[in-house]
């Protein structure tokens, strides 16, 4: 995992954004609770403001999951899989995300977000 940070050409994929992004991903989708949550979008875009979007840090573990060798792979696949169930459960669907979202494509920004993240 290190190496894949180290030599990662994305300006998001530093050393230790795997851990901050799997932290903050973790800590909003198992946040105590059973009412929906809204991912706030990030005020800055910066490395560090940009995990403020919990958004963010899914696509930060996506693009290391991409890069990791298999057995590496598998295993942070598997701890990502228990927080998106949780992620789904949390969130609401977004029927008009193809719009909003500059990543419509990636199914964990079709879900409904707010200007700031809580429960309602």
């Amino acid at each position: 995992m290190h190496r894949v940070e180290a030599l990662s050409t994305d300006y998001y994929v530093f050393p230790g954004a795997t851990a901050w992004a799997l932290r903050r991903y973790r800590d909003f989708a198992l946040s105590p609770g059973r009412r929906p949550l809204y991912p706030q979008d990030a005020e800055c875009p910066c490395r560090g403001c940009s995990f403020d979007d919990v958004r963010h840090a899914r696509d930060v573990l996506d693009e290391v999951v991409r890069e990791l060798p298999g057995g590496a792979r598998e295993e942070l696949r598997r701890r990502v899989a228990v927080l998106d169930a949780a992620y789904l459960r949390r969130t609401l669907p977004d029927p008009f995300a193809d719009r909003r979202q500059w990543r419509p494509d990636r199914w964990w920004r079709r879900r409904l977000a707010g200007g700031r993240e809580s429960p309602v």
